[in-house]
């Protein structure tokens, strides 16, 4: 491919972001200083020179010139269109623009040399080729804007050069693609470009017209559905007034309340579906009615509505310190996860993977201790709404996942009824005494509970009834429970064991100072200062008058004695203001029912007599103390054997046959004769003989009891003890020593016997608790009986040093 060259001294002719081509022929308007300057230089210098004024064309983008030029003849000077003057200009080759110099007129005079490369003739294959994908490019591109005399024209080029310089014309070309084709010198390559833009143009044109293609097409289709649900509508209104009846609110409304709705778009996708149902069916179908309630309890669900959580951890803990006095654990769990949340939050971690940052709570422990109100203590706390679910006596699964829509008085769940009474996607849910559902042929509503409580499923909920996804992973669950063993395992498993084992005397005392007697003042017509219960009289209620390891019994004790006083006042026996101390608490209310051990005469304890214990257990009132009898049958009355009363678990009952066999195969061992356990029957009772009783935590006070009975010894009134005991006499680990310690010090117990293997339980026990009580923690039956049997004259026991 040749190339030529010629030296040219030319006045410049700037062009702001307009680029023209060889080949090209265009008016420019003599207004411009810039352009008239240029033109009236060219003039100057074509009287001295043959043939028509030249300038040099040179795009100028943003104050920037171009380094390539074209060489401009001036083909005539006259009145444009408008009446303005210009001159017509013909582009006629390249230059390459170089040093500037001087020439007559005001314009920039510059020199340059022409850039003239030629094709071989014949083309090479690939060129002809080249020359007819342009042609057939543009052809198709020009044909679809109906330039029909523009066509015949292009396809008469065979130019290389012109063809690819005629794409200069293109409107759709940018200023520097346009620039981009004048720098390119060789016309084979600025060919190629200037086929590249044009292919790159059709596929756009092509995409838009398929873009507004569907969007036409989905405007005629909703203006087609508009014009039919109007002519719907208006059928269906003669034939209510044909049938007489009034203008009804049928299902018009549902589409609009759907659209307007602030729905997920999934949910939006099933609701439209249930509309054009509805509206396709008649007045009379029973499936309208179905449909309508499902769409209005869809509406109804707070889909995207949210409360923003309290983040004042300090604040939060102060809520749930004033509200509850006591429960360290539990506050400490609750400021724990809102110390997290808030962490997440300001580090943009709210919503990992689809799901939120949740929590399940199971609050564990006895009635009373404030379980159900803790939850309240909670919302209020994190600054959320607060619903409370009761499954006490659920057997229906579906109370849980909801009824399926094809039976008649289908409902929703009870969780998603609680999400729609809170009003909000992110409530505290107290799934109130959970150990107390069961199951019967109908289902299990403790394993539909399994999605509920698992933080990894429940974002994705489908309730049977909604058929759609609900997120579930913002709710805060809260479950309550009595007995830990009565809640499934594998839903134990999915939620987080917070134990609360019970009240300290002096927890109570605060809880009646602070909560439970303002309370009841108020229940009572009474003013703060009208009645006034002393602190000892406190004391002395939640110590002698009320025994348990919750508050509920102490609360009914205060109202008791509130009303007494209320009514002493109104018969006019009794003047107000009035301050209530422990010594008029038998003259309001009676005597006292729980007097401990200690304090009653030696005469009338229980273990006053040879052969009974004072146990420790848990049952689901709390911790508690049992009291184990045991005696010996006549022999020559009495059958040899042993005998259980007390209605006691098979479990209790191994334990008692495991106390036996261990004395009578050790208790020469420890002085004590064993002989008489082979001649006469052994009879075993625990009192309180309605109530069940199992486990096997009495077996040190059952061999106790038996060593005591055969050794004649009696066993200490201040001693209490708990324990598994093993043939070989060793002394096993048990659950619940904090509730059995609890209770312990309630029943006026000093000294408390546990298995070694427990000592790390007594870190939850309450210091105040531990000051109380001499605790002993033993590996051996032996160490038990040491410390727990009295000498064998009515001395009093010896001091016994703490087992290592």
């Amino acid at each position: 491919m040749a190339s030529t060259s010629t030296p040219l001294t030319l006045p410049v002719l700037p062009l702001d972001d307009e680029v023209v081509l060889p080949g090209m022929v265009v008016p420019l308007d003599l207004n411009d200083a810039d352009v008239r300057a240029a033109v009236e230089a060219a003039q100057a210098a074509a009287r001295s020179e043959p043939g028509k004024p030249k300038v040099l064309l040179v795009p100028r983008i943003d104050g920037t010139y171009a380094s390539t030029g074209v060489l401009g003849t001036v083909e005539q000077v006259g009145r444009l269109a408008d009446g303005d003057p210009g001159a017509l200009i013909r582009g006629r080759g390249r230059v390459k623009i170089g040093a500037g110099t001087t020439g007559p007129g005001a314009a920039l005079w510059v020199e340059g040399t022409t850039v003239d490369q030629t094709v071989p003739d014949p083309l090479p294959g690939h060129v002809t080729e080249l020359v007819k994908e342009y042609k057939a490019l543009a052809t198709a591109w020009l044909r679809k804007r109906g330039a029909w005399q523009v066509v015949d024209r292009v396809q008469a080029i065979d130019d290389v050069s012109a063809l690819a310089d005629n794409s200069g014309y293109s409107p759709f070309l940018t200023t520097e693609q346009k620039v981009e084709l004048l720098e390119t010198a060789d016309p084979v390559a600025r060919l190629k470009l200037a086929t590249q833009q044009l292919r790159d143009h059709l596929a756009e044109q092509d995409v838009a017209e398929t873009i507004a293609k569907d969007v036409q097409e989905g405007v005629d289709k909703q203006q087609r559905e508009f014009l039919l649900r109007r002519q719907l509508e208006a059928v269906r209104k003669e034939l209510r007034e044909l049938n007489g009846e009034q203008e009804g609110e049928e299902s018009d409304d549902y589409r609009a309340r759907v659209e307007a709705a602030d729905l997920p778009e999934k949910v939006r996708e099933a609701a439209l579906k249930e509309v054009d149902k509805l509206e396709r069916s008649s007045d009379q179908s029973p499936e309208g009615s179905w449909i309508r309630t499902w769409l209005d309890t869809v509406l109804e669900l707070p889909w995207n509505e949210r409360t923003e959580d309290s983040y004042d951890i300090q604040g939060a803990k102060g809520i749930l310190d004033a509200e509850h006095a006591g429960l360290e654990d539990v506050k400490e769990r609750i400021t724990e996860y809102l110390a997290v949340r808030k962490r997440r939050s300001e580090r943009g971690l709210g919503v990992v993977g689809g799901r939120r940052g949740g929590a399940v709570l199971a609050l564990v422990g006895p009635p009373g201790v404030g379980k159900t109100s803790l939850g309240e203590s909670v919302a209020h706390a994190m600054g959320r709404k607060f619903v409370r679910v009761a499954l006490g006596g659920v057997r229906d699964e579906a109370e849980i996942r909801g009824h399926r829509r094809t039976y008649v008085g289908a409902l929703p769940g009870r969780i998603v009824r609680a999400i729609k009474e809170a009003g909000s996607m992110n409530p505290v849910v107290l799934l109130d005494e959970i150990d107390k559902v069961g199951s019967d042929f109908r289902g299990d509503p403790a394993a539909a509970l399994l999605e509920v409580l698992d933080p990894a499923q429940n974002h994705t909920f489908r309730d049977h009834y909604l058929e759609v996804e609900l997120d579930l992973s913002d709710v805060v669950f809260l479950a309550t429970a009595n007995v830990l063993e009565a809640i499934p395992e594998a839903l134990l498993d999915r939620m987080e064991l917070v134990r609360l084992d019970g009240y300290t005397e002096d927890e109570k005392i605060v809880i009646a100072r602070d909560h439970l007697l303002p309370r009841q003042l108020e229940r009572a017509g009474l003013a703060k200062d009208e009645v006034v219960i002393d602190e000892s009289a406190l004391r002395k209620l939640a110590g002698e008058y009320t025994r348990e390891a919750g508050v509920r019994t102490l609360e009914r004790s205060i109202a008791r004695l509130l009303r007494k006083v209320a009514a002493q006042h109104e018969l006019g026996e009794r003047e107000l203001p009035f301050t209530v101390t422990d010594g008029e608490l038998r003259d309001l209310i009676g005597r006292p029912h729980h007097v401990p051990e200690s304090a009653q005469d030696p005469a009338e304890r229980r273990t006053a007599v040879p052969g009974v214990a004072t146990g420790l257990a848990v049952t689901g009132a709390g911790g508690d103390v049992l009291y184990v009898e045991a005696s010996l049958a006549d022999p020559e009355t009495g059958a040899a054997g042993l005998t259980l009363t007390g209605q006691l678990g098979d479990v209790m009952k191994e334990s008692a046959q495991i106390a036996l066999s261990f004395l009578r195969s050790r208790g020469a061992e420890l002085e004590l004769p064993v002989g008489d356990l082979k001649d006469r029957g052994v009879h075993i009772h625990f009192p309180a003989g309605a109530v069940p009783k199992d486990g096997p935590s009495a077996g040190v006070t059952m061999t106790t009891a038996l060593a005591s009975l055969l050794s004649g010894r009696l066993v200490r009134t201040d001693v209490a003890m708990t324990g598994e005991v093993s043939l070989t006499g060793r002394v096993l680990p048990i659950g619940g020593v904090k509730q059995k310690l609890l209770a312990a010090h309630r029943a006026g117990v000093t000294t408390v016997i546990i298995p070694k293997r427990n000592e790390a339980d007594l870190d939850d026990v309450p210091a105040e608790v531990l000051d109380k009580l001499d605790v002993h923690a033993v590996t051996d039956v032996r160490q038990v009986l040491e410390l727990a049997l009295a000498p064998a004259t009515n001395e009093a026991a010896p001091e016994v040093p703490v087992a290592a």
